[in-house]
């Protein structure tokens, strides 16, 4: 019998898809052909990208070899934009895919000269101006007017990974040249979707943060007058939702909230565990070390977004009125102020564990002085008309009260800075942040006094705080006052008390506060004059304090009962001292306790290089693990 003509061959192992053989064309050394052909171009955007495929090649070919290949990857880089600006489907997106996966991994290896060598990469020396322009004026012209709002977004995620990737080289100045703040602004507008937002509003933050500090930069100059309501509402949107998403991480880690009552909670209480119904299983509680490394590890990149916040509402009042009045989309929802201030809490208790993290909370800190230096701002964070509902962090002691249901952002504030100088405490201070959390204290206290405006707050836990931040301070003298700018706090601390010791009867809600200020002080002790001794103060608010002290000890000693030591009054008995010391109380106090200093951002130069710094690293994890909220859904 003949053999039959047909033969089985083979399968191979594994099917290679047609457009990895181009990568690999694309990626191969060649010195006899640079110019690859229409033909497989033409193919070559035709076919859908293999992200992970490319990714994988070009991390294999280190700075020198991508410079060797810069013929190829300049081909690719011009007929990417020719295909862009063809805007043709698929060619158009497929070209923008490929383009973003190739930037994010070329543009960030390490090259001998960063500047000309990624413009070698890309366009050539000769050419680069030119082809650079025509890059950026077809982002320019998708993000404002692109076929799809799909296709837009993949055009500003493309726009931020080569910002970010180029940030500390000229290639971010083709952003700078060209204004791209119209075309942004535009494609928030035409966002159906909150989450399509962050990416536009946090490229927004890196575009200003470019070398502001060295030339006018002209995105910085844009936000001044902006005053698009809609838009500044879809950007708040955008980042309310993202301070929960990082807020709710830390609560993955650890569930701070007290458990409310239930009915299982009441028979277990009872001894009656056997009747309860049946609980939901609970997340299990991490190891200590555990939690140690998971919290380390946030915030999330997302947080970036908040450098974008601080420039908008350090340069702009409608920005800061639409932060604290915007009202969620729908009841039972969290407001952008509310979630803000709910991560800033987080934020504060977990500062110490990574520079980066500490970085952020400056950030949150330098918006909060934004906003209650301005009058009318600061009025309507302390209005019973503003109202809100915040989750405030319990995941360190001291825990301050508990508070359930809505308050006015200002007592918020306020427990804020209670918590962030509780949790800070180290021997090795960070003076600045301590400065920070005084001042804003301080511009709260003194719009308070001037208007006699009183809120509801737990006051005693304020005094409690600072008169322990006087101990604290004194135990540690020698670490403390060896930290630059110690004595500026120092002062800073002395003031506010001695102001709120003066001025306290403007602003506290009823006699008996005004009386536990007193009881704080004088149970203090010693410890003010010890204070003044370890830090050779000879200025008035702290002879103030003194004086006060001593006035009531010399009472407490005096009176009949104080024969027996005052420490063995009841407090009862010394409320009643403190009320009679009044009529004999002198209170000479210094003027101007309450001035302050606007916040000015040349004073905080180099922190804000930083956090540009951090924000960028994070620009560049986002686009790595394509975690950008709406960058996956694209």
């Amino acid at each position: 019998m003949e053999p039959s003509p047909l033969t089985q061959v083979s399968r191979p192992d594994t099917f290679q898809p047609k457009i990895v053989q181009l990568y690999e064309t694309l990626f191969r050394e060649d010195d006899d052909e640079h110019d690859l052909s229409d033909g497989f171009w033409e193919e070559f955007f035709l076919l859908r990208p293999d992200a992970a495929s490319l990714k994988q090649i070009l991390s294999s070919i280190d700075s020198d070899e991508m410079l060797h290949l810069q013929a190829h990857s300049q081909q690719l880089f011009l007929r990417a934009i020719l295909r862009m600006k063809q805007a043709t489907a698929p060619a158009d997106e497929n070209a923008l895919d490929t383009l973003t996966v190739f930037l994010d991994s070329a543009l960030t290896k390490r090259y001998t000269n960063p500047s000309s060598d990624i413009i070698a990469v890309l366009a050539g020396l000769h050419d680069a101006d030119a082809v650079m322009s025509d890059f950026v004026a077809t982002l320019d012209t998708i993000i404002r007017n692109g076929r799809s709002l799909t296709l837009r977004l993949k055009a500003v995620r493309t726009t931020l990974s080569i910002t970010a990737a180029g940030f500390q080289t000229a290639l971010p100045s083709y952003f700078t040249h060209r204004d791209l703040f119209p075309s942004l602004m535009k494609y928030i507008q035409d966002c159906d979707d909150d989450t399509r937002v962050l990416p536009a509003f946090y490229l927004l933050g890196l575009l200003v943060n470019y070398n502001k500090f060295e030339f006018q930069n002209p995105y910085r100059l844009r936000l001044d007058d902006f005053v698009n309501d809609g838009i500044i509402q879809k950007m708040m949107a955008s980042f309310g939702a993202s301070c929960l998403a990082i807020r709710d991480a830390y609560v993955a880690v650890q569930e701070d909230m007290p458990e409310g009552w239930t009915l299982g909670s009441t028979l277990n209480y009872l001894s009656l565990g056997v009747l309860a119904p049946a609980s939901r299983p609970t997340t299990p509680v991490p190891a200590p070390d555990e939690a140690k490394s998971l919290f380390a590890a946030l915030p999330g990149p997302e947080i970036g977004v908040l450098l974008s916040t601080y420039d908008f509402a350090n340069a702009n009042k409608v920005f800061c009125f639409n932060l604290i009045s915007m009202q969620p989309s729908s009841k039972g929802d969290t407001s952008p102020m509310s979630a803000f201030l709910s991560l800033t809490s987080y934020l504060f208790q977990h500062a110490h564990r990574s520079n980066r993290a500490s970085q952020y909370t400056y950030l949150s800190l330098f918006i909060l002085h934004i906003l209650v230096e301005d009058q009318p701002l600061v009025k309507r964070l302390c209005s019973d008309d503003a109202k809100i509902s915040v989750r405030l962090c319990r995941q360190r002691q001291p825990y301050l009260p508990l508070i359930r249901g809505d308050r006015n952002p200002g007592a918020v504030i306020l427990d804020l800075m209670v918590d962030g100088i509780n949790h800070n405490l180290r021997r090795r201070l960070d003076v600045d942040f301590y400065i920070l959390c005084l001042g804003v204290l301080l511009r709260l206290m003194s719009y308070l006094s001037r208007a006699k405006v009183r809120i509801a707050y737990h006051w005693s836990e304020l005094w409690r705080t600072l008169l322990s931040f006087f101990r604290f301070l004194t135990t540690y003298v020698d670490d403390v006052k060896s930290v630059y700018r110690s004595s500026t706090m120092v002062d800073l601390l002395v003031n506010l008390l001695a102001f709120a010791l003066t001025k306290g009867e403007n602003f506290l809600p009823d006699p008996a506060s005004y009386d536990d200020l007193f009881y704080k002080l004088v149970e203090t002790g010693d410890i003010l004059a010890k204070f003044r001794d370890a830090f050779g103060l000879s200025n008035k608010s702290i002879q103030t304090l003194i004086n006060v002290s001593s006035h009531y000890h010399t009472l407490l000693e005096d009176s009949e009962k104080g024969k027996l030591r005052s420490k063995i009054l009841s407090p009862r008995e010394v409320h009643t001292v403190i009320k009679q010391g009044y009529e004999t109380l002198s209170i000479d106090a210094a003027d101007g306790l309450d001035r302050w200093e606007r916040f000015r951002e040349a004073d905080f130069k180099t922190f804000l290089k930083k956090i540009a710094r951090a924000a960028v690293d994070d620009a560049k994890l986002l686009n790595e693990e394509n975690k950008m909220i709406g960058l996956s859904a694209a």
